[in-house]
Protein backbone atom coordinates (compact mmCIF):
# COMPACT_ATOMS: atom_id res chain seq x y z
CA UNK A 1 0.00 0.00 0.00
CA UNK A 2 0.80 3.88 -0.02
CA UNK A 3 2.35 5.67 -2.69
CA UNK A 4 4.46 3.46 -4.29
CA UNK A 5 7.72 5.47 -4.13
CA UNK A 6 10.67 4.12 -2.72
CA UNK A 7 11.13 3.33 0.98
CA UNK A 8 12.82 5.14 3.52
CA UNK A 9 13.95 3.23 6.60
CA UNK A 10 15.88 3.25 9.87
CA UNK A 11 18.66 0.69 11.12
CA UNK A 12 20.52 0.60 14.44
CA UNK A 13 23.65 0.90 12.50
CA UNK A 14 25.63 4.51 12.60
CA UNK A 15 27.68 3.18 9.63
CA UNK A 16 25.55 1.95 7.34
CA UNK A 17 26.80 2.71 3.60
CA UNK A 18 22.56 3.24 2.50
CA UNK A 19 22.32 5.75 5.58
CA UNK A 20 24.41 8.81 3.86
CA UNK A 21 22.25 11.54 2.92
CA UNK A 22 23.82 14.53 1.45
CA UNK A 23 22.29 18.05 2.64
CA UNK A 24 21.34 20.88 -0.26
CA UNK A 25 19.39 24.41 0.16
CA UNK A 26 15.92 25.00 -1.70
CA UNK A 27 16.30 24.76 -5.53
CA UNK A 28 15.73 28.75 -5.81
CA UNK A 29 18.50 29.39 -3.61
CA UNK A 30 22.45 28.10 -2.91
CA UNK A 31 23.48 26.15 -0.21
CA UNK A 32 27.81 27.10 -0.38
CA UNK A 33 29.75 23.89 0.89
CA UNK A 34 31.06 24.20 4.09
CA UNK A 35 28.19 26.90 5.01
CA UNK A 36 26.37 26.53 8.54
CA UNK A 37 23.00 25.38 8.35
CA UNK A 38 21.31 27.49 10.51
CA UNK A 39 18.09 26.43 12.73
CA UNK A 40 14.90 27.14 11.03
CA UNK A 41 16.30 26.72 7.35
CA UNK A 42 14.57 24.76 4.84
CA UNK A 43 17.13 22.25 2.90
CA UNK A 44 16.53 19.30 0.96
CA UNK A 45 18.16 15.80 2.30
CA UNK A 46 19.62 13.98 -1.08
CA UNK A 47 20.11 9.94 -0.34
CA UNK A 48 23.97 9.86 -1.48
CA UNK A 49 23.58 6.58 -3.17
CA UNK A 50 20.15 6.75 -5.28
CA UNK A 51 20.50 10.81 -5.70
CA UNK A 52 16.46 10.61 -4.62
CA UNK A 53 14.97 13.34 -2.11
CA UNK A 54 13.68 12.44 1.36
CA UNK A 55 10.02 13.10 0.75
CA UNK A 56 6.46 13.20 1.89
CA UNK A 57 3.22 13.32 1.25
CA UNK A 58 -0.66 12.44 2.45
CA UNK A 59 -0.11 9.20 1.83
CA UNK A 60 -0.85 6.51 5.51
CA UNK A 61 2.94 5.06 6.28
CA UNK A 62 1.83 1.28 5.53
CA UNK A 63 2.88 0.18 9.41
CA UNK A 64 2.04 2.83 11.61
CA UNK A 65 -0.01 4.71 9.88
CA UNK A 66 1.48 8.04 10.37
CA UNK A 67 2.34 9.82 7.25
CA UNK A 68 4.75 8.33 5.06
CA UNK A 69 7.73 9.21 4.00
CA UNK A 70 9.75 8.19 0.34
CA UNK A 71 13.03 9.22 -1.64
CA UNK A 72 11.78 10.71 -4.38
CA UNK A 73 12.92 12.66 -7.23
CA UNK A 74 16.10 11.56 -10.14
CA UNK A 75 19.81 12.77 -9.43
CA UNK A 76 18.45 15.07 -6.18
CA UNK A 77 15.90 16.94 -8.30
CA UNK A 78 12.23 16.32 -7.14
CA UNK A 79 9.17 19.06 -6.20
CA UNK A 80 8.64 21.17 -3.40
CA UNK A 81 7.49 18.30 -1.18
CA UNK A 82 11.21 17.66 -0.16
CA UNK A 83 11.65 20.54 1.91
CA UNK A 84 12.49 20.22 5.51
CA UNK A 85 12.93 23.03 8.60
CA UNK A 86 15.61 22.17 10.29
CA UNK A 87 14.86 22.75 14.59
CA UNK A 88 17.48 23.03 16.72
CA UNK A 89 18.37 24.75 20.12
CA UNK A 90 21.34 27.37 19.16
CA UNK A 91 22.05 29.90 15.91
CA UNK A 92 23.52 26.50 13.77
CA UNK A 93 23.09 23.27 13.62
CA UNK A 94 25.88 22.01 15.54
CA UNK A 95 27.49 18.47 14.55
CA UNK A 96 27.10 17.13 17.77
CA UNK A 97 23.83 18.44 18.28
CA UNK A 98 19.87 16.18 18.08
CA UNK A 99 17.95 18.11 15.60
CA UNK A 100 14.30 17.13 14.20
CA UNK A 101 13.10 17.78 10.83
CA UNK A 102 9.80 19.39 10.44
CA UNK A 103 8.49 19.28 6.75
CA UNK A 104 7.46 22.40 5.27
CA UNK A 105 3.95 21.58 3.20
CA UNK A 106 2.59 18.92 5.56
CA UNK A 107 3.89 19.77 9.06
CA UNK A 108 4.95 16.76 10.31
CA UNK A 109 7.42 15.63 11.90
CA UNK A 110 10.86 13.09 10.40
CA UNK A 111 10.07 10.49 13.09
CA UNK A 112 10.90 6.67 13.81
CA UNK A 113 9.33 4.45 16.28
CA UNK A 114 9.66 0.72 16.88
CA UNK A 115 7.42 -0.57 13.59
CA UNK A 116 9.86 -2.85 11.77
CA UNK A 117 9.32 -4.81 8.20
CA UNK A 118 8.96 -7.88 7.25
CA UNK A 119 10.02 -9.89 4.08
CA UNK A 120 12.01 -8.38 2.02
CA UNK A 121 13.30 -5.85 4.39
CA UNK A 122 13.33 -7.95 7.46
CA UNK A 123 14.36 -6.01 10.80
CA UNK A 124 14.23 -2.35 9.20
CA UNK A 125 12.36 0.07 10.70
CA UNK A 126 9.80 2.22 9.12
CA UNK A 127 10.37 6.26 9.05
CA UNK A 128 7.48 8.40 9.07
CA UNK A 129 5.82 11.42 9.90
CA UNK A 130 4.36 12.10 13.03
CA UNK A 131 2.10 15.86 13.70
CA UNK A 132 3.66 16.38 16.87
CA UNK A 133 7.31 17.24 18.49
CA UNK A 134 8.29 14.20 20.81
CA UNK A 135 10.82 11.62 21.57
CA UNK A 136 10.85 9.87 18.36
CA UNK A 137 11.96 12.95 16.11
CA UNK A 138 15.69 13.52 17.36
CA UNK A 139 17.92 13.16 14.68
CA UNK A 140 21.74 12.75 14.99
CA UNK A 141 24.35 13.06 12.59
CA UNK A 142 26.18 10.25 13.18
CA UNK A 143 28.87 9.87 10.31
CA UNK A 144 29.88 11.79 7.15
CA UNK A 145 32.06 14.04 5.88
CA UNK A 146 32.01 18.09 7.60
CA UNK A 147 33.60 20.95 6.05
CA UNK A 148 34.68 23.81 7.72
CA UNK A 149 34.22 26.87 5.23
CA UNK A 150 37.09 28.65 4.81
CA UNK A 151 38.14 31.49 5.77
CA UNK A 152 39.17 33.40 2.69
CA UNK A 153 36.85 32.80 0.06
CA UNK A 154 40.20 32.14 -2.31
CA UNK A 155 40.91 29.06 -0.08
CA UNK A 156 39.41 25.72 -0.40
CA UNK A 157 39.34 23.45 2.41
CA UNK A 158 38.70 20.16 0.48
CA UNK A 159 40.05 16.74 0.24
Amino acid sequence: TGSGQQSVTGVEASDDANSYWRIRGKSDSSCQRGTPVKCGQAIRLTHVNTGKNLHTHHFPSPLSNNQEVSAFGDDGEGDDLDFWIVQCSGSYWEREDAVRFKHVGTEVFLSITGEQYGHPIRGQREVHGMPAANHHNYWKAMEGVFIKPSLDPAKHDEL
